[in-house]
């Protein structure tokens, strides 16, 4: 296959495209920067990503993750509007220069996430479960919708509604082991809510997956079957780094050091992987210890 790659630098696309090359598929990155060999530069911003109509004519499948990091940071007016045309405009962008090929690609898997359920609570959800309130349901609804002019013209469109993927490399992960390695980490608040967690490993293996399965299409969630509490996944961080883990970061200190964004990090999210166990996907990572475990030890 041949398979365009969008945030071919970041955590994720940067793992799936030395992956996907090292398997023998040829792989178009899309950078931003001037284009070097197997690369096509691209402007997320322009409406038709600055591709020309041919740009993306021969491509099999494209992998859309492009997005800014939600954290770190306040979520103030101007940063929301980054955090939606980064996502939204990119994602229609990206479609366009899909539908202008002379022959399409067949296949477009596009980035959203488990926000898309907002606070669910203690409730499991999965991809029957209706959107959530609350910015980020907002967005992740908004991002999903930018498809479907694609689904529209015939293209198989998955929306990967990933969960926090761990990995030592990046994410949310990289930037506790420090502190966990001080033995300053903790539970965030009550510590009760839940996460619904990935490893880079097996979000890898799902991708790949959903670009070999012809009959899934719609929004999958990309998460363990297992979601874990705060509290949970803060024993398994500082059990693995062999530290104590006694420090509780009050909700309220979070709520007057992050503001909106705050509601992501107190909310609870108990997203499950309905679709891809149904369809045979075996995880290699299914519960928080050996998760956080194989991530410290960048085990992909």
């Amino acid at each position: 296959m041949r398979i365009a790659v969008t945030a071919s630098s970041g955590l994720i696309g940067s793992a799936l495209s030395e992956q996907l090359v090292r398997d023998g598929a040829d792989v178009l990155r899309l950078v931003r920067r001037q284009a070097g060999a197997g690369e096509l530069q691209w402007d997320p911003a322009s409406p038709d990503g600055g591709l020309s109509a041919s740009a993306l004519d021969g491509v099999d499948a494209v992998v859309h993750l492009s997005g800014a990091p939600v954290a770190p940071g306040r979520w103030t007016s101007a940063r929301k509007r980054v955090l939606r045309a980064s996502r939204i405009d990119s994602t229609s962008a990206i479609v366009r220069a899909m539908l202008a090929a002379p022959t399409p690609p067949r296949v477009l898997l596009a980035a959203s996430a488990v926000g898309y359920y907002g606070d669910t609570g203690s409730t499991a959800v999965d991809e029957n479960a209706p959107n959530g309130s609350g910015f980020l349901a907002t967005l992740a609804r908004d991002w999903e919708q930018a498809t479907i002019p694609a689904q529209a013209a015939g293209i198989r469109v998955v929306n990967l509604r990933s969960g926090i993927v761990l990995s030592s490399r990046g994410g949310m992960l990289k930037p506790l082991l420090l502190p966990y390695r001080l033995g300053l980490g903790g539970r965030i608040g009550a510590g009760t809510q839940f996460i619904s967690w990935i490893t880079l490993a097996d979000h890898l293996g799902a991708m790949r997956f959903l670009l070999d399965r012809d009959d899934l299409a719609g929004p999958v969630n990309l998460t363990a079957p297992v979601p874990a509490s705060n509290a949970e996944l803060t024993r398994a961080l500082a059990a693995a780094l062999h530290r104590p883990a006694v420090i509780q970061v009050p909700s309220g200190l979070v709520r007057l050091a992050l503001g909106e964004l705050s509601t992501e990090l107190l909310g609870s999210i108990r997203a499950v992987p309905t679709r891809l166990e149904a369809a045979g996907l075996t995880f290699r990572h299914a519960m928080i210890g050996p998760a956080i475990a194989a991530a410290i030890a960048d085990i992909f």
